[in-house]
This record gives C-alpha cells, structure tokens and sequence, in this order.
C-alpha cells in the first residue's frame, strides 16, 4: 500500500495509510456519541484526526487506549479542509484506526534521516577531539565521547523538532557543520583558542540530546519543555567538570558561557550574550549553519508545491527560490 503522506492530503479524499501518533486527547461525549482527538505526523508535517464513534463509552475507551503516543497507527478516514487546515474525520461505521505492527511501514516516512554520513561526520569531529591538548578539556569531551551510550545517542538524536536539523542525525549533522565553520574561522583568526572552540563548538547544543524524544516522530521532553537545551546542556557539563579533579575555575566558566551564549541574543534564547572571541565564534557559526539549512529546506520543499520565484517562512521572512 501507498503512503499517503499529510503535505499531499486534498480535501474530500479517502485517507488509508499509516501515520505515527504525536499526542492523544482523552475521549469526551458528543451529540452522536463519544470523540476523540489525536495528532497525528509524517516527515511531512502534522494533522488532527477525529475520531467520531459511538455512543458505546467501553468500546470508543478501547480504540482509544490501544495505541499511544509514539506509535505507529493505520487509520482508514476522510481528509477534510476546516478553518484553513487539513484534519482527517474517521467515523466508527465506515472508518477505522489500529496500531500498526512492526514491518507494516517504513520508519523513514515518519522521520526525516541526514542526507550526510553519519560515521564521516563523527570521524571528523573525534579527530578535531583528539587534537586538543588541554588535559582538562581532553577529559571532559572523553567524559561524553569515550562512552558508547552517550555516542549512541548523540549520533541518532535530532537538532530540533521543526525548525532545521529536524531528523536523525540532526544534532551530529549541525555540530559538525558549526565545528566545520569554526575550523575556517581559525584560519582568519588564528589567534582563537583552538582547543576552547573546539570543546564550546561540539558541546553548545549537547542538552539536545535530553530536550527531544525520539520515536517514530519528533517531540520535546517534559525536561526539555520546562528547562530548554541550553540549560540542561551546561548542567550536563558543569556536573562533568565536577568529576575532573583540578579542573580550572575560569576554564569551567568559559565552556559554560559558550553553552549559554550560543543563541547570540538574549531575545533569541541565549542566558548570555557572548563575551570573548571563542564565544562568539560558536554563536555566530551556530546561527550560520541553522539559517542556512533553514533557506535550502524551505526551497527545496517550496519546488514542490509552486511554480512562483517566492515563498514566506514566519521566521525567515520572503524566500526567493529562482
């Protein structure tokens, strides 16, 4: 069976296909019955799917707690245009949704994999590790990157859920570009402390990992949700440093304003503003790797769908895709 993916829904159309389940909203009671919500993605975007049953309360509750969020779902319904959005309507007497079993779909509809080598990327940055000298920094990035689980992680873990780098891989893919960025910045300004942009460039975002849940879709944390990467990345850190015997006080300080500086602006989320050279470094060649990505994202799906020179994106602005 085809998929059918939500960015190519048309009003009126039949909908059978698979979609992962992003959040559930408890049954409630209707005129007809009982209703549920759902939210519902692709690597495409997302949709809400109502499902509309009967006035059985037992049998809507077990529909309903058959699958959960994370989950794969087969759901057969309407796509329907309702206040400007696409939703899909399922009705108990003509539609259906199940949890899918394993081998029914193929992860990479849901989820958006890197386009880059994940293992060229990794090299690349464990040989830019190997190349500190500082032994205090060497032992903290051993202290993350010598342990297998944590490297697990790092590798699958996304950079966001929307904005850019939202896939696996997507937090190696941008700390290897902000680290790649940085490496020319050395050349112009040979003066920057090579081992602290190394160490402030492959850490900025390291709370990433604990900031978004990977399933068979993208979503924030409850941690992640009340305490934000930046935070929970110098924690991380900071509670690393406290294991490094001797580890310096000034030294601690600088790879931690690096971590909470990165966003460049107090408006765009930093705690700080950078305030040496290697701090701004990782900040500017983190906006620069994020809005670069964002621009060729926008036009390569832009292509896709119009035949204008133009798109919007609310955060970029007009995007020229001639």
């Amino acid at each position: 069976m085809a998929k059918q993916y939500i960015s190519d829904l048309k009003s009126g159309e039949k909908v059978k296909s698979f979609f992962s389940v992003k959040y559930k909203h408890k049954p409630k009671e209707y005129q007809k019955g009982y209703m549920f919500v759902i939210g519902l993605a692709d690597k495409t975007g997302e949709v809400e799917l109502t499902y509309f049953g009967s006035k059985n309360a037992e049998e809507v509750n077990k529909i309903y707690g058959s699958f959960e969020s994370g989950d794969v779902i087969f759901t057969e319904g309407i796509a329907k245009m309702f206040n400007n959005k696409m939703r899909i309507n399922v009705n108990s007497d003509s539609g259906r949704i199940r949890k899918a079993d394993a081998g029914e779909y193929e992860d990479e509809d849901f989820v958006y994999i890197t386009n880059q080598n994940i293992d060229e990327m990794f090299d690349f940055m464990t040989k830019k590790i190997d190349e500190i000298r500082n032994p205090h920094l060497k032992k903290l990035m051993n202290y993350f990157f010598k342990d297998e689980e944590f490297v697990k992680k790092f590798k699958r873990a996304p950079a966001a859920m929307y904005i850019h780098h939202a896939c696996v891989g997507g937090l190696l893919e941008h700390t290897w570009g902000v680290l790649t960025v940085c490496e020319t910045m050395k050349v112009l300004h040979p003066s920057l402390d090579n081992d602290l942009l190394v160490a402030g460039a492959v850490l900025h975002d390291i709370g990433k990992i604990k900031e978004f849940e990977m399933t068979s879709n993208i979503k924030i944390s409850e941690e992640g949700m009340l305490l934000s990467h930046t935070f929970i990345g110098a924690d991380m850190v900071s509670k690393a440093i406290d294991k490094i015997e001797g580890f310096p006080e000034t030294l601690r300080n600088k790879i931690l304003h690096i971590i909470i500086s990165h966003h460049g602006e107090i408006e765009y989320g930093a705690l700080k503003k950078p305030e040496f050279p290697e701090a701004a470094a990782v900040a500017l060649a983190d906006q620069m790797d994020s809005k670069i990505t964002q621009y060729i994202r926008i036009k390569k799906d832009a292509s896709k769908t119009t035949d204008d020179f133009r798109t919007y994106s609310k955060n970029l602005g007009e995007i020229y895709l001639r």
